[in-house]
Formats: C-alpha cells, sequence, structure tokens
C-alpha cells in the first residue's frame, strides 16, 4: 500500500491512498473461510458450501467492508506517524470511475490542516481582575432580607411600599383571568406601579400593559398568555385586589442565630454580618474569575489572528451531521461556531506551550473538595477521609463525571495562568459596581 500527500496550501492537502490487492486480499479470504464454515446453505452439509457459490453470495460486501476497515485503519495511522494536526475528519473525494470489479484502487482524500500560529499571554492588555466586596448596603439588605424570610406574615387593610398583593388579572376580550401575588416593585412602570398605593381589599386597579414589565415575557407568568401574544401587547387589564399582606421582620436574637447556623456559631449582628459577608465574597470571587477568564478569551481572540481552511470546513459541516446540510446552511453553521472554533485552537495551543496537563491526583482532589462541599450543605460538615475518597472513587468511575471535571479542572489551570501571565489591573469594587461592569447599565 503507498500513502503520498500533495500540499495544496497551508491549510489544505490532499492524501492518495493505493491498495494493491495483495493488501486486502488475505483478509477477505480469512472472512469468507469463516462465512463458509458456518454457512447453511440447503443442499449442503455445514462447512462443505462450495467457496464459489460463499464469493457469490458474500465476495462484494466482504470485499467493500474489508478495504474500508484497512482503508481508515491506514490513513489513520499516517495521519499520526506524520504528526498531521488536522480540522475535522479526512472528506474522501467522490471517485465516478470506481469499481469494485478492479483488483487495485485509489482513494483521495481532502485534509484541513491546523494552522500554525502562537499565542502571546504578555501581549493581552488593558484588563482589570475585579475584588468583589460586600459593602454595608448588601450586608444591610442581606439582613433584612433574612428577617423577612423567617419573619411572620401579617394581613393589611391598605396597600403600602413593601406589600405583597395578592388578586386576579382579568380582560373579558382576551380571556384573562389570571390569579397573582406580587409587590408593586415588579413593574417597570413606576406610574401604573403607584396605581396601588393606598388601595384596599376589593378595590380594582386599572392597568396598561405595554411596558408594565422590565421584559414583556413576565406578561407570561402574570397574565398566562401566550408567547406570541406579549411582544408589544398594549391593552388594560384589571386586577382585582384579594388580599393585602406584609412581613414583620424577624428579631435579631439567639433564637434566629441558631436557626441560621446552628448553636454557638453566631452571637450578635456583628457576626451575622461577617458571616454573610464572608459567604457573599467567597461567591463573588468565583463570579470575578469568571469574568476574568472570559475577557481574556475575548481579548485572545481579538489579539491572536490566524487563517483556517474555511471552506473545507464548510463541506465538512455540510456532510457530517446528523442531517446533511444545503451550502447555506453550512455556511452559516460555520460563521456561529467559528469564535468557537478559534478558541479550542488557541486554548490547545495554550495548553501545549505551557504544559498543562491534568493527573488523576488532580482529578481526585478537586472532586474531593465539590464533595465536601455538598456534604456541608447538607448538615455533615466533618465527613471522614474514608466516606469522602468513596464517594470520589464511584464519581470518577463515571467516564461521562471525568469529562465534565476534567474541563473544570483543565479551566482552572487556565484561570491561574492567565493570572500570572496576563497583566491586569486590580480594581476593589462593590457587587452593584461589578455588576455595572459585566453587562452595562
Amino acid at each position: 500500500m503507498n500513502i503520498t500527500r500533495n500540499n495544496v496550501d497551508a491549510l489544505n492537502a490532499v492524501v492518495t491512498v493505493e491498495m494493491k490487492k495483495a493488501d486486502y486480499e488475505p483478509q477477505v479470504e480469512k472472512v469468507l473461510s469463516d462465512y463458509r464454515k458456518n454457512a447453511n446453505v440447503p443442499g449442503f452439509r455445514k462447512g462443505q458450501v462450495p467457496m464459489s457459490l460463499i464469493k457469490k453470495q458474500y465476495g462484494k460486501a466482504v470485499l467493500l467492508e474489508e478495504v474500508n476497515k484497512l482503508l481508515q485503519e491506514k490513513l489513520n495511522q499516517y495521519l499520526v506517524d506524520e504528526k498531521l494536526e488536522i480540522l475535522g475528519n479526512p472528506l474522501p473525494k467522490v471517485n465516478e470511475d470506481f469499481n469494485l470489479d478492479n483488483e487495485d484502487f485509489t482513494f483521495e482524500f481532502e485534509l484541513g490542516l491546523a494552522p500554525t500560529f502562537d499565542v502571546d499571554l504578555a501581549s493581552v492588555k488593558n484588563l482589570t481582575q475585579y475584588k468583589v466586596v460586600a459593602d454595608d448596603k448588601l450586608l444591610d439588605d442581606q439582613v433584612l432580607r433574612i428577617r423577612k424570610q423567617y419573619g411572620k406574615m401579617i394581613q393589611k387593610d391598605e396597600v403600602a411600599d413593601g406589600d405583597d398583593i395578592t388578586g386576579t388579572f382579568t380582560n373579558e376580550e382576551k380571556g384573562i383571568n389570571a390569579p397573582a401575588t406580587f409587590a408593586t416593585d415588579v413593574f417597570k412602570n413606576k406610574k401604573e406601579a403607584a396605581k396601588f398605593n393606598g388601595k384596599k381589599v376589593g378595590d380594582v386597579v386599572t392597568l396598561a400593559t405595554k411596558g408594565l414589565f422590565d421584559d414583556d415575557h413576565k406578561l407570561m407568568d402574570f397574565l398566562k398568555v401566550g408567547h406570541d401574544d406579549v411582544h408589544g401587547l398594549d391593552i388594560n387589564v384589571d386586577f382585582k385586589i384579594e388580599e393585602i399582606t406584609t412581613t414583620e421582620p424577624a428579631e435579631l436574637n439567639e433564637e434566629l442565630f441558631q436557626k441560621l447556623f446552628g448553636e454557638g456559631e453566631v452571637a450578635n449582628l456583628d457576626e451575622l454580618k461577617n458571616r454573610i459577608k464572608q459567604d457573599a465574597e467567597t461567591q463573588f470571587a468565583v463570579q470575578a474569575d469568571q469574568k476574568f477568564l472570559n475577557d481574556v478569551t475575548e481579548a485572545l481572540l481579538a489579539g491572536t489572528t490566524f487563517d483556517l481552511p474555511s471552506e473545507f470546513l464548510k463541506k465538512w459541516i455540510q456532510q457530517n451531521g446528523e442531517n446533511p446540510l444545503t451550502a447555506e446552511q453550512a455556511e452559516t453553521e460555520y460563521n456561529r461556531s467559528e469564535n468557537g472554533l478559534r478558541y479550542q485552537l488557541i486554548e490547545g495551543k495554550i495548553i501545549t506551550s505551557n504544559g498543562l496537563q491534568i493527573t488523576f491526583d488532580d482529578l481526585k482532589d478537586y472532586t474531593s473538595v465539590l464533595i465536601r462541599k455538598q456534604m456541608a450543605q447538607f448538615g455533615q460538615m466533618s465527613p471522614t477521609d474514608a466516606d469522602v475518597d468513596g464517594i470520589v472513587m464511584r464519581v470518577l468511575s463515571n467516564q461521562e463525571e471525568v469529562k465534565r471535571l476534567s474541563e473544570q479542572v483543565m479551566s482552572e489551570k487556565m484561570l491561574n495562568l492567565f493570572k500570572e501571565k496576563v497583566k491586569a489591573k486590580t480594581k476593589e469594587v462593590s457587587y452593584e459596581d461589578f455588576v455595572k461592569a459585566s453587562y452595562g447599565e
């Protein structure tokens, strides 16, 4: 068997595989011989069927299967031996003259080659690594939220700010009859929200739906209307008030602290705020790390330029999905996934260049930390090492879990590498300002 390669350009190549009869004939004969041993053909004893009959019945199918198996094996081995980095899979070129009656065969495959490029982490500039702190406002808001969560519900006669209002939305023309409970701060339109001030049980408030919420999709939840109707819905709905309640915040005392954290963990307001601050800033650090990872990713995508074998990849997408695509559909899919492919290549280059590897001990340690955190959420604060190790080994016996956890471990290694090698200014901000920096005003 002879395999040769013609490099069309830096990103495209054609591999030609020339297969002689001597390459595949021994295996074909062996398979047909096995067929003969087990064939049940009327008029012949088992194992005594003439080989000519076996070849007539099964010869071409076996030939095609064995040639294909040998072709895939040798092509894959060639790619490994030549250390070719390809994108997608080899695409067979159509040979109009292909005939199984021939003894020698020639196959051609198009290859899309991975581009050659370098990634310079030191070139990434003007990024900010945020340190998010829980300020006094956030802590006060969280304390109030906790007190309300454990507080006592009180019936009221008249609506005031912060009250919960229960009743029914109606509109006869649209067939709306939807029970709902809400506080008036759910409405984006403050003028409409103000209509509830001072209203009593039994009163009816008429609201305009256009611009009532910050997202029209919320009309689906409150009015129980279909998705096709909510966009730009401009009608009036009546809301009849059936109940007005407010929550009397719980007292900050030993009973509440024990409910929240267990006996002896928190004794006063300052200690409560410290616990809230620690927990919040731990969560904020995760979010800040994710933003930094995303920001570096975007900067690398923008600053690392290389060409791709785009026409090959479009053809590959067109032919290798679950269902064949049109050329237009393949182009749309390629445009949608191009950035993802580019970052996969960039990430692969970073991993290789910096020797990032995942060991089994890495996976065990990472999984162990996750398990301990999960057990702590259910009140198991001090599990034994043996218990944790047993759970870890069960988790790591699942290949899907290993794949998912490996991706998380590598993401963590990438983050640590970026923190080390990407120059970024550190900025301390409140959570409110961090959200603005992440998503805009």
